[in-house]
């Protein structure tokens, strides 16, 4: 018997309807994570303007950009712009590695926990003089 591929017709309708559910659920977490930035969510959706809105949020230059374009040095700055932005909302080296390995369960715990904005990398988490009194 030969099982080939034509009576094949694809996937079914449940699995588009599922990875259309998909993909508008992760474009809400980003619109989430950039709205507590205060940035835009509407930037979320363009495709090369939500990155330079992201090296906004973790405080890097725009040229950052055109690092994503260079094979193996884009995986090491992809990498760092994610520690960036654990920092950035107050979570630290642990929160990275979610980040980085368990992204489909961080990337929403970024969005709807009660994480704040902190600022560039974690700006407000750098010790400053005290306040005179």
């Amino acid at each position: 018997m030969d099982h080939g591929y034509e009576y094949y017709d694809g996937f079914g309708t449940g699995t588009f309807l599922f990875i259309l559910f998909l993909i508008a659920f992760y474009l809400y977490v980003y619109w989430r994570i950039f709205e507590k930035a205060g940035k835009p969510g509407w930037a979320a959706i363009i495709p090369i303007y939500s990155t330079i809105v992201m090296l906004e949020i973790v405080g890097k230059p725009w040229w950052w950009l055109l690092l994503f374009f260079i094979p193996i040095v884009n995986i090491v700055f992809a990498v760092w712009m994610l520690n960036l932005l654990s920092l950035s909302f107050g979570k630290g080296v642990g929160f990275t590695l979610g980040l980085l390995f368990l992204s489909p369960i961080f990337y929403p715990i970024l969005a709807f926990s009660n994480a704040e904005y902190k600022g560039p990398a974690g700006l407000e988490n750098n010790v400053t003089a005290p306040e005179p009194e």
